[in-house]
């Protein structure tokens, strides 16, 4: 019987993706796009964690409708998962992320570097796997790390506030940018799921058509 995960077969497991419960944290530029393609590559289970709502601009930048301006982000990603797939569990949660026993599994899209590290000190010693998206105009950064390799590497990129590349997604961003960095980080994931090791760190300069490993 013809399945719509058909064609993906051979590059996404369906059978470890099926026991796959993930969060993402921060669902602006990066974040909507990156629940929208878990979802479409089969992620049965999503938690999407974000307390701001949708601004006339995020129509442009995130890829929102016009007419959910006003809704909460999560809300509106989330009726847009069932939209897409009704089978997929989805969890809206409009405030500030908590820490939970189930959080192994998460892709981190928040706007400031202090909220990246208070969430990954909380979770670094029981996450399976974690990506972290930064974005500032058409630059942007998807680090990857797993509970066996890379935690000490990433550490090393929770810098000071002002320090390098950000990693704002609200300041300039573009929705094509957002998307192909989501795609990184989904590429990350499904390498994780195949025991493909991933790349720690991944640089991408649009402008510059430059791709740098860390």
């Amino acid at each position: 019987m013809t399945h719509r995960f058909i064609r993906q077969t051979d590059l996404v497991p369906l059978d470890k993706i099926s026991r796959i419960s993930a969060s993402v944290i921060g669902v602006g530029a990066i974040g909507r796009q990156l629940a929208m393609q878990l979802a479409a590559i089969g992620v049965p289970r999503l938690k999407l964690i974000d307390f701001d709502k949708v601004e006339l601009h995020n129509v442009t930048t995130q890829g929102y409708p016009i007419s959910s301006v006003g809704s909460y982000k999560v809300d509106q990603t989330a009726n847009d998962i069932q939209e897409f797939d009704p089978a997929i569990a989805v969890e809206s949660i409009a405030r500030p992320w908590k820490y939970t026993a189930e959080d192994n599994v998460i892709f981190c899209a928040v706007d400031s570097i202090e909220v990246r590290a208070e969430i990954w000190n909380k979770v670094k010693l029981d996450v399976n796997f974690w990506a972290d998206s930064r974005m500032l105009g058409e630059t942007f950064r998807v680090l990857t790390a797993t509970q066996t390799e890379h935690q000490e590497y990433y550490q090393g990129t929770l810098f000071a506030k002002g320090e390098a590349l950000p990693g704002r997604c609200t300041a300039k961003s573009t929705l094509y940018a957002a998307s192909l960095a989501a795609g990184m980080a989904i590429h990350q994931f499904t390498r994780w799921l195949r025991g493909i090791p991933t790349d720690r760190d991944l640089v991408v300069d649009l402008l510059a058509s430059d791709l740098r490993l860390g």
